[in-house]
């Protein structure tokens, strides 16, 4: 059993299991808050998002990204005579970001004291976590409160195939050893596109199905996706919606994917074929039923404070279902390392932004204008291109736009949603005018910068009022 201190038989404040994002915020802030805190991990440190997750994609999309500048070198005045992808090298600087980061998430829970208990942890009572490691010693581990962090796993459908050799998850997909000719991917959501495109800019072609009628489902506003979707088009991407996959086959050296769309059974033949079709909560083999741990399905059950039905015990993050997000799982870290040292901080998911890291990328907060509606809100949407904004012309990027969503009356931003270069970074400010109910107004009368991408944002809030600036819709 490896652990950072000598004793595990005291009785802990906290003690945690899981140590993805949710699990080490939740450990290092309770740590900061003066609780003795133990923290269960039976993998690295990180969970799936610093490991197989958010870092090593966005490493890969970096790449991805510097490659198609690097060829459109002539276009800004250098001189570039080619530019291809290094796999061995692009692996390596993938691998040494996420072991840079995990090393630092490390760093920081021993300098908090956090006692870091590697092994697969299962709650045997309320109190009391029982560890076993990988040669099978067990150790049990009691503290006055318990956080189940668990963290989620690859949704797997029952699709025939599956276990065919060249069908892999968004885990596999991140070892890049050669680049397909043609790749398959099931499922257009946030995994299965942010593979595409790094895979189609790195040479594949690419074939992306989704079984509901847009891209993106689930919370992306509607005219984004659809708007994504002629940009993937143009560029030589086949999309299909509306795609349910029957099976999966093999085709000589390749694999075939039958699926029915609207016109009728379709096949489509690749070398690989990419499953992402989504999460589940991680909340197998934790002992929880023997417990009666209340559900909603696969996901544990919490109150608005993140608590569960057991005295002292508490659960966040991707176990507790809604938004699979790394920064959703940290908030809700934070949320209830507090409510353990003596807080009563209820969740916020007012602001909580998504963020999709396809090119262009796209990012959203708050309400959707179809969301707006339905709660028959009185609405009115304002937006600006980016092909109007100076510094996204100067970077050749003026693919996308801001959309906002506001109170007709008070102009109450109730949602923002962006499409292009770094929108991603560009969200916070969404998010902030989201949290705090600022007006568009307060958005428009906040001097950004120029020449920046923000301006846009700018533009877009001066909209509300017909004051747009740099843009006249006809």
């Amino acid at each position: 059993m490896v652990r950072t201190e000598d004793d595990l038989s005291d009785f802990y404040d906290l003690a945690i299991l899981g140590a993805g994002p949710g699990g080490y915020v939740a450990a290092l802030r309770a740590a900061q808050l003066g609780a003795r805190v133990a923290l269960i991990e039976k993998g690295r440190v990180g969970g799936t998002c610093l490991n197989v997750g958010c870092i090593p994609t966005k490493a890969l999309t970096t790449s991805a990204e510097l490659l198609l500048k690097a060829r459109r070198a002539s276009e800004f005045g250098v001189s570039i005579p080619s530019a291809l992808p290094d796999l061995p090298s692009l692996m390596a600087y993938k691998q040494a970001a996420v072991d840079r980061l995990v090393g630092g998430v490390e760093q920081l829970l021993m300098g908090r004291k956090v006692a870091l208990v590697r092994g697969e942890g299962r709650l045997v009572r309320p109190d009391t976590l029982r560890v076993t490691d990988a040669v099978g010693e067990a150790v049990e581990i009691s503290a006055r409160h318990v956080i189940l962090a668990p963290g989620s796993v690859t949704a797997r459908q029952p699709i025939p195939g599956l276990d065919l050799p060249g069908v892999m998850t968004s885990t596999e997909a991140l070892d890049i050893t050669d680049v397909p000719a043609h790749l398959i991917v099931i499922g257009g959501g946030v995994i299965g596109l942010e593979f595409a495109c790094i895979y189609e800019a790195l040479g594949s072609r690419v074939t992306v199905l989704e079984m509901m009628p847009t891209l993106l489902p689930g919370g992306t506003d509607e005219s984004l996706a659809r708007r994504l979707a002629s940009i993937l088009r143009r560029r030589g991407m086949a999309i299909h919606t509306g795609a349910t996959v029957q099976a999966i086959e093999p085709a000589g050296s390749g694999l075939r994917v039958i699926f029915a769309g609207a016109k009728g059974e379709v096949a489509v033949e690749g070398e690989c074929v990419l499953v992402a079709v989504g999460r589940w909560p991680n909340t197998g083999g934790l002992g929880l039923a023997e417990l009666g741990v209340k559900m909603n399905g696969r996901a544990i059950a919490v109150d608005e404070h993140l608590r569960t039905n057991l005295p002292n015990v508490w659960a966040i993050g991707d176990a507790v279902g809604g938004m699979m997000l790394a920064h959703k799982a940290m908030v809700d870290g934070r949320v209830v390392a507090e409510n353990v040292t003596g807080g009563q901080r209820a969740v916020d998911y007012r602001s909580l932004p998504s963020v999709i890291f396809t090119r262009p990328e796209v990012a959203s907060v708050g309400l959707t204008e179809a969301e707006a509606r339905a709660q028959e809100a009185d609405v009115k949407v304002t937006r600006f291109p980016f092909s109007a904004n100076p510094r996204a012309q100067i970077l050749g990027e003026t693919e996308g736009l801001v959309k906002l969503v506001c109170e007709a009356g008070s102009g109450r931003v109730l949602g923002v949603h962006l499409m292009g270069l770094h929108v991603t970074d560009l969200i916070a400010e969404g998010a902030l005018a989201v949290q705090v109910g600022a007006t568009a107004d307060d958005l428009a009368w906040t001097t950004h910068a120029h020449p920046t991408l923000p301006e846009a944002m700018l533009e877009a809030a001066l909209g509300f009022r017909g004051a747009t600036i740099h843009f006249h819709s006809r």
